[in-house]
């Protein structure tokens, strides 16, 4: 039995995809459980062949290759079952509006069926979490230190107080979880945390390599596009192919950063040659 007074079933689903682009990228697992006016849970998950290679910074995320899904169904041939499944429901999930619903429209319209969102009721636990748990300083600062920001003495949201705020917590995020283990989607144990400053930037910064996030690295730690036409192709590979795509972002609406960090992955090539 569950709290929540439902007055119609309330469908909670996840996908794992190729990638996160809804135009270009496929559902490769979807998972529905539907919640049940009077307490029961009713719970199926498909596989789903993408018809399509996975890529390997997908299959990193949620473990799924193409081995896994070669003789699974196809979106299309499970669609009336997704459908059925969803018949009659109100939509939950975690973070679901920005990619997991447009998503599946996008899946369904593909296979000319109109998933019509607009008589349903969509719930995002993410957006409760983050409202009733808010994410900013002044929390972090109250989780982690056990006081409220104006007791460091300075002014309420000052420069001053936010930055001696943030030297706090981030003394006490070190302390707490220096090597402490976590699991991956894997299930690999790893340890993200450590008393180093280079390790916390890798963990910051992530594998971008401007601050817009249009250059990043992949697993095999080459420079890549991250958007538009050439979304994840090496950026040496284009360059070479495509030359004139450098001036296109040179004379385009790109901030500084990311033309002066393409600037340098271009001479860089060039010095190998």
């Amino acid at each position: 039995m569950h709290y929540l007074k439902l007055k119609k079933p309330l469908a909670f689903f996840d996908l794992e995809s190729t990638g996160v682009n809804v135009v270009t990228d496929r559902i490769v697992e979807i998972c529905i459980s539907k919640a049940m006016p009077d307490g029961k849970l009713i719970t199926k998950t498909w596989r789903i062949n993408p018809e399509r290679p996975i890529p390997a910074e997908a299959t990193m995320i949620h473990g799924i290759t193409d081995e896994d899904v070669k003789s699974c169904s196809t979106f299309k041939q499970e669609a009336r079952n997704l459908e059925q499944m969803l018949e009659g429901c109100d939509l939950a999930g975690y973070n679901l509006l920005k990619f997991d619903v447009p998503m599946l429209v996008e899946e369904f319209l593909r296979v000319d069926i109109n998933f019509d969102t607009s008589h349903r009721q969509i719930v995002d636990a993410q957006r409760i979490f983050h409202l009733m748990e808010p994410r900013t300083l002044s929390a972090a600062f109250k989780f982690y230190c056990g006081k409220e920001m104006e007791e460091l003495g300075g002014k309420a949201h000052s420069a001053e107080t936010d930055v001696l705020a943030t030297y706090h917590v981030l003394n006490e995020q070190v302390k707490r979880y220096e090597n402490l283990k976590v699991k991956d989607a894997k299930g690999k144990e790893h340890v993200p945390i450590e008393n180093n400053v280079e390790k916390l930037h890798q963990l910051s910064a992530g594998s971008t390599i401007d601050f817009a996030g249009r250059l990043a690295f992949n697993q095999k730690n080459e420079a890549i596009f991250t958007f538009g036409k050439h979304k994840d192709r090496t950026v040496a590979d284009v360059l070479e192919k495509e030359p004139q795509y450098y001036d296109w972002i040179m004379k385009g609406e790109f901030p500084m950063d990311t033309k002066r960090k393409l600037t340098e992955l271009k001479l860089n090539l060039l010095r190998k040659f």
